[in-house]
């Protein structure tokens, strides 16, 4: 990584701001990567804690659903508090909810308390990826924003890595209520990790002001009132919210019941879609200074529909035909990054936080509703010895890529037309 990617608004930054730079981007990294983690924690899983919690797929999916309603609930209340106490404090105190919700998924012996723990982690972990796109904005300011707002998010998917075959084997290891127990632990240390590294703003930065609640509501006016913005929000309202729900929820439990994929078999497919996304999200942070982000968007969206498809329309497609589609979509569907960097791009400093608020209360409503749909679809399809059967997967993938195009044609007839928009570049931005 270059020094010249660590580059703000003014010209080229003394040694320590340098520095400090470093150690944002590094706590940025590090709770995004723990929130990327709990997020998928249970998919590698989801057979066992099926069993042993005696989930049905409709109470797996809503497990999974609670930890983003708890996000949706808390984006609005946590916008305001950035603007008001900075991301650093309120992260940090978020944290308290991931260890607690960590802590009681062992203890968890019904559906009703392991659905509550899932709500708590999430709540926990609400502020992480808001905490980052507003610390992008504030220390990467400029042209390098989309390319270093893409490494944290790349960087993050390590998490996705940690949930897939190293912790189905940890979990085989000493069962899956003690690994839960060290993942609380993983949670703490990581918040203190923010805490001691985090800084709000560069020193030489605006510093934060308390508002009156009419300065508060007229900035949550001006950011729904930001042109181009709508089109943005359809699109990342099911972006996120499929891939996630393959694979965060379906993708265990459709190797495991249809193709027989022991634990560790499952989170070696998981790594490698994890890999896949890390990967694509490095390769799409840059991309936009080539292309506009309207037809990335446009292409990779529709590439995520076409891979979907192939699963949809193969009844029982090879066991390496399935997995490389899954791995295709897992990296497609992470243009993700575009929408966030198009979005919070057209918002001014005073709002960054509102403003990623709306950007991720978007996402985050998506990812809270699309594993319950699927899931319910799944459950339409009585199980049998071995499970779930191929067509259930099938429908449940469709209801995915039925959304996926849903998105696509909003976000296709809305988006500005090149040339017609008015929208200011900002902050050294390109606006397509």
């Amino acid at each position: 990584m270059s020094d010249g990617d660590f580059e703000t608004a003014t010209a080229t930054p003394p040694l320590d701001r340098m520095i400090s730079g470093r150690r944002v981007f590094v706590a940025v990294v590090t709770i995004t990567l723990a929130s990327q983690f709990f997020r998928a924690s249970t998919s590698a899983l989801g057979p066992e804690l099926m069993r042993d919690l005696s989930l049905s797929p409709e109470g797996l999916g809503l497990a999974n659903a609670a930890f983003f309603v708890s996000l949706t609930a808390a984006q609005i209340p946590i916008g305001m508090l950035f603007d008001r106490f900075g991301p650093r404090l309120v992260v940090t105190w978020l944290n308290v909810f991931t260890v607690l919700g960590a802590a009681l998924h062992v203890l968890a012996r019904s559906e009703a308390l392991f659905v509550f723990a899932r709500f708590l982690v999430g709540l926990g972990c609400a502020g992480s990826f808001m905490a980052a796109v507003v610390l992008c904005v504030r220390w990467y300011a400029g042209r390098n924003f989309s390319t270093m707002l893409a490494r944290v998010f790349a960087l993050s998917g390590l998490g996705y890595l940690l949930a897939g075959s190293p912790w189905a084997a940890f979990a085989a290891w000493i069962g899956w209520r003690s690994a839960f127990a060290v993942s609380a632990l993983f949670a703490g240390a990581t918040a203190f990790l923010f805490f001691a590294l985090a800084r709000d703003h560069p020193g030489d930065g605006p510093a934060m002001r308390p508002e009156r609640l009419h300065e508060i509501l007229s900035g949550f006016r001006d950011v729904w009132q930001t042109s181009g913005l709508v089109p943005i929000l359809a699109m990342h309202f099911v972006s996120y919210a499929a891939f996630l729900t393959v694979f965060g929820v379906w993708a265990g439990p459709y190797l495991n019941d249809v193709y027989d994929f022991d634990p560790v078999a499952r989170g070696n497919v998981l790594v490698a879609m994890a890999t896949a996304q890390i990967l694509a999200t490095l390769g799409f942070g840059p991309l936009d200074r080539f292309l506009p982000r309207r037809i990335i968007v446009m292409l990779a969206a529709s590439t995520s529909i076409a891979a979907l498809a192939m699963l949809i329309f193969l009844a029982h497609p090879p066991a390496t035909v399935a997995v490389l589609m899954l791995v295709v979509f897992s990296a497609v569907t992470s243009f993700g990054v575009v929408n966030v960097a198009d979005a919070n791009s057209r918002f001014p400093a005073r709002i960054a936080g509102r403003g990623a608020t709306a950007v991720n209360l978007f996402q985050v409503v998506g990812t809270s509703v699309l594993p319950i749909l699927s899931g319910m679809v799944i459950g339409w399809f009585p199980a049998g010895a071995e499970g779930r059967p191929d067509t259930a997967y099938r429908a449940a993938f469709a209801v995915v890529a039925i959304s996926l195009a849903i998105g696509l044609a909003a976000y296709a007839a809305l988006y500005p037309k090149p040339g017609r928009s008015k929208e200011p570049r900002a902050r050294g931005e390109k606006t397509f």
